[in-house]
């Protein structure tokens, strides 16, 4: 496993007029414990993670008016579990290298469209308080959002 690489990717916190962050469901997942994540996704070849991070949010949320509060100073890692590795992320990565970044949601919660890609990546959203992200996701992501509620907490309720 530690000789496959990092996949770049970017994460964005969005967080309403309410302090309250933006969570999916993921398509993939369903019902299982764990389906719940804030969205993420791949940095395409010379793509800078700012322009990145908002066409990412455009894709699988269908928001585009925000604006971008914080990026995260550190770029922070997280390895999948053994048994996911070689079955996702094309079987090429031993996990992700995030850059994360806050974001200040402009719009109205009727402009969020999780069908505004062909290939929808979450079936359900909601907003939660920061604090409860790390319990939602799945166990490897875990300390990745423990460490963005430390380090987003003043965007938040």
């Amino acid at each position: 496993m530690s000789d496959l690489p990092y996949r770049l990717n970017v994460g964005a916190a969005v967080f309403n007029q309410q302090g309250l962050v933006f969570v999916g469901r993921r398509a993939d997942l369903g019902d299982r414990p764990g389906a719940w994540q804030m969205p993420q996704g791949g940095i395409d070849a010379g793509e800078d993670p700012a322009t990145a991070v908002l066409r990412e949010l455009a894709e699988e949320t269908g928001i585009t008016n925000v604006e971008i509060l914080a990026e995260h100073p550190d770029w922070i890692d997280y390895d999948l579990p053994p048994e996911l590795i070689g079955a996702v992320l094309g079987g090429r990565y031993r996990g992700q290298r995030q850059r994360w970044f806050a974001l200040r949601f402009l719009g109205e919660d009727s402009d969020i469209d999780l069908n505004a890609h062909s290939h929808p990546e979450f079936i359900d959203w909601r907003w939660v308080k920061l604090a409860d992200v790390p319990g939602l996701g799945v166990p490897f992501k875990h300390a990745t959002y423990a460490r963005l509620v430390a380090d987003f907490a003043s965007f938040a309720a």
